[in-house]
Formats: structure tokens, sequence, C-alpha cells
């Protein structure tokens, strides 16, 4: 059986904090528009669930009820992320997946109800683009509402690095799982809203 043929997979990213010290992140990648009729939004959070248990060797593992969806340590009810239960919607030929963050041992205890996680595919250059958004988040590494220097680093350099890996290479195992190509992957900077890196 022949190899998969190599493509150039550009993975556009933005990973900042707002001027409320919430976090802000963003990843997309443009499919072909055969792809299109398998990125549904539960076929894509059912390949992210897969994804984050794969690369973190099992330790995290995504529990999900009908009331909620916890991020939690294998085998344990511990609860690094909570999440309301997913919210689907479909507007014309644009679908998406929401997760309101509930609560979690990564998020200020002051700050349990804000937040959203989301995949969304919608209609993008020849095909579909499908995009993992992070917004609002306030991780417990950044303390407060106005974090020091040294902790905006201490979360730059973990979890937020660890988030990015896990975008990354969840958009990048897609293209491949919905086109048979194995990807050259590139990651790019873009700026879509006004923030300081992390």
């Amino acid at each position: 059986m022949p190899e998969p043929r190599q493509h150039d997979l550009e993975i556009s990213c933005q990973q900042i904090l707002l001027p409320d010290a919430s976090v802000y992140s963003v990843q997309w990648i443009d499919l072909p528009a055969s792809a299109a009729w398998q990125a549904t939004p539960a076929f894509l959070l059912a390949r992210y669930f897969k994804v984050v248990r794969r690369l973190t060797l099992g330790v995290v593992s995504p529990v999900m009820t009908a009331e909620s969806v916890q991020f939690r340590v294998a085998g344990t009810r511990l609860a690094l992320l909570a999440f309301c239960a997913p919210r689907f919607e479909t507007v014309e030929s644009a679908g998406a997946v929401h997760l309101g963050i509930s609560g979690g041992i990564l998020v200020q205890p002051g700050e349990c109800d804000c937040g959203m996680f989301s995949i969304l595919a919608a209609p993008g250059e020849g095909g579909v683009r499908v995009t993992v958004r992070l917004s609002d988040y306030c991780p417990l590494l950044l303390g407060s509402r106005n974090p020091s220097r040294l902790r905006r680093l201490c979360y730059g350099l973990t979890q937020s690095f660890f988030h990015k890996v896990v975008t990354v290479r969840y958009l990048a195992s897609l293209y491949r799982e919905l086109t048979g190509a194995k990807p050259h992957v590139a990651v790019k900077k873009v700026q879509l809203r006004q923030g300081t890196d992390i």
C-alpha cells in the first residue's frame, strides 16, 4: 500500500490575553470540499476527545454525560476542566458545538461560569474551515484578572503551550483522516483580536 502523499497544511493560530486578562485562543484549517460532509460538529468533537486521550497517554480522559463534559484525571473523579453539556447549532451551511466552562481545578474559583470552548465548521476557501476556539477563559495559573508577569509566563509555558500542541495535532490528524493525505504542517501566526501574546 503506497504511503499517503505529502501535502502542505497551514494551521492559523492566535493565543492572547485580552485586556481583562481572559484567554482567547483560536486555530483553524481549511479542508477540501470533499471532506465537508464528514466534518459535522459531533464528529469533530468526538475526534477532539480521541486526540486528547492519545496525546496524554490516557492520563486525561474526557467524560461526557447528559449534563456535562469533564476532562478528568484517569481513574478518578477529579476534573481538570468541567463544561456544561455540549450545545450544537446549525446556521445555513455552518455547524458548531459549544461547551461552556463550568469549573475544574484549572479554572479560577471566581470565574467558573466564564469561558467557552467551541469547534466550528463553516464554508471556507474552496471547502470547509474547521476552527477551534477558546474564549473568555480565566485559568487558575493566572490567579486573577490582574496577573503578574511571572504568572503569565508560567501559564504560557505550561497550559497554553499544551493547549496549542493538542489543537495543532488535532487539526493535522483531522486533515489526514478526512483527506487521506499526510500533511507537512506549518503553523501561521494570525491576528484576529488585540491583546498580549501568550
